[in-house]
């Protein structure tokens, strides 16, 4: 929801289509706006991250809904620009200090061959919350937009209620027995299970015999393969995949719209059928990660990624040099790219290091490594989302389609590279074949590349 309200809120403060409106702003102040929500993102990202290590996942993600429900709030009640930043920070904050949180307790509490599903989940909410955001803002007011999006928190801190701590952070902090029954509330009780269970408080238990206190000790614990092998991969993942540029389309949609197509294509129109390509992309991804890998379904995101991007940026580039008119038969060419870069950047490239970042770390070090990874992909988007006015100004439409297509060619070549399968695998699997030692399963057959 907050990386879609600046696409309908925008538009409306920018043509005052609300007769309520006393906020004017100009198009600087509209790129503050729009990138304001996302820095905050990734210092809450770090904070998070603490409290996910101090406080538990669970609770991590119930302590955040009460400033994200107060954000919304404040943009409801706003009647300057300075209230309307204000809101735009503290939602952006609460976004950042939940975002690891959620991918590392789904992939702690899941059973392997449905933790691909279940993380995959993330980016089909992520959809979801920009088609329902953009839609409300087509019909709604800006203001009465953020009211609604204010009952989620709500209803989120309620069902959070429910279900028990990861049995992973209850381990780590020696509460043998609440990890057990935690484990066999989520998994059940079956062989699989109490031996799944009995793997990690054993390595745990290893873990917590050899951790040392000083600040050298954990610098060290840092250094260790297992550690910045997966790190170097999400880090790599998370910045060429947000350089593949689909934030820019999120918080630009309908200007973005505007500048591509000018009168000949209702902007609203085509947002909303792009906002139901990624829905059903995010679907489809849930679906292919129980048949496919991660890494094969990452390499065939990024090359469709690729190709409708460089296809833009051909026909944008011929169309102005030739100065074509826009016309409603040559605009189908550009909508079919768009809609096929937003499937396959939705369904595979963008939404990979998410569905990794639950499952590559090591559990020690789980908390500090999805704040530092979540950090810089947040880091991102802000540099995207920023630059993005500039680079349409200054290089245009083609220039900037070029940049973020050879972002994604890059980030897909690093993964047909360096990137493991880790489908069906136990997170102690994963772990130990960052350590290069043999897994249990399969004699490590499927984690078969070393960086």
């Amino acid at each position: 929801m907050t990386l879609g309200y600046s696409a309908v809120l925008l538009p409306q403060l920018q043509e005052s289509v609300n007769n309520l409106d006393v906020i004017k702003i100009n198009t600087e102040e509209a790129s503050w706006i729009a990138s304001l929500a996302v820095i905050p993102m990734a210092f809450g990202t770090l904070i998070g991250g603490v409290l996910m290590e101090k406080y538990g996942r669970k609770n991590t993600h119930i302590i955040t809904c009460s400033p994200y429900f107060a954000g919304w709030l404040l943009m409801y009640f706003a009647v300057n620009l300075e209230m309307l930043l204000i809101g735009r920070f503290v939602t952006g904050l609460s976004s950042g200090m939940i975002a690891p949180a959620t991918g590392v307790y789904i992939g702690e509490i899941t059973e392997p061959k449905l933790r691909g599903v279940l993380l995959g989940g993330i980016p089909l909410s992520v959809s979801l919350g920009l088609l329902v955001s953009h839609l409300l803002g087509t019909f709604l007011s800006w203001q009465t937009t953020a009211l609604i999006i204010a009952l989620l928190p709500l209803i989120s801190w309620i069902l959070m209620i429910f279900p028990p701590e990861s049995p992973t952070w209850l381990a780590q902090r020696g509460r043998t027995e609440q990890a057990r029954r935690a484990f066999y509330w989520l998994r059940g009780s079956s062989d699989a299970s109490k031996s799944e269970i009995e793997q990690m408080l054993a390595r745990q238990k290893e873990i917590n015999g050899s951790d040392g206190s000083s600040f050298i000790d954990h610098l060290k614990e840092l250094l260790v393969p297992e550690f910045w092998k997966p790190m170097v991969i999400l880090l790599v993942l998370f910045i060429t995949s947000q350089w593949a540029g689909v934030n820019a389309v999120n918080f630009y949609s309908v200007t973005f719209m505007k500048e591509i197509f000018g009168d000949t294509v209702n902007e609203y129109l085509a947002t909303f059928i792009i906002d139901c390509t990624r829905v059903i992309a995010s679907i489809v991804s849930c679906i292919l990660l129980r048949k496919i890998g991660r890494r094969q379904l990452g390499i065939i995101g990024g090359v469709g990624t690729y190709l409708p991007l460089m296809t833009l940026s051909v026909f944008t580039y011929i169309t102005k040099l030739y100065n074509i008119e826009n016309s409603i038969s040559l605009a189908a060419i550009p909508i079919t790219c768009l809609l096929v870069y937003i499937f396959f950047v939705t369904a595979g490239f963008v939404s990979l290091p998410w569905n990794l970042l639950g499952e590559l770390l090591p559990m020690a070090k789980k908390s500090i490594g999805s704040g530092i990874a979540s950090f810089v992909a947040y880091m991102s988007v802000f540099s995207v989302v920023k630059t993005m006015p500039a680079l349409f100004e200054h290089y245009g439409v083609d220039g900037a389609f070029t940049v973020y297509a050879t972002m994604t060619l890059f980030g897909t070549a690093f993964a047909a590279c360096f990137l493991p399968e880790t489908k069906g695998k136990t997170l102690h699997e994963i772990e130990k074949y960052f350590r290069n030692e043999e897994t249990d399963s399969d004699n490590g057959k499927t984690l078969d590349i070393r960086l």
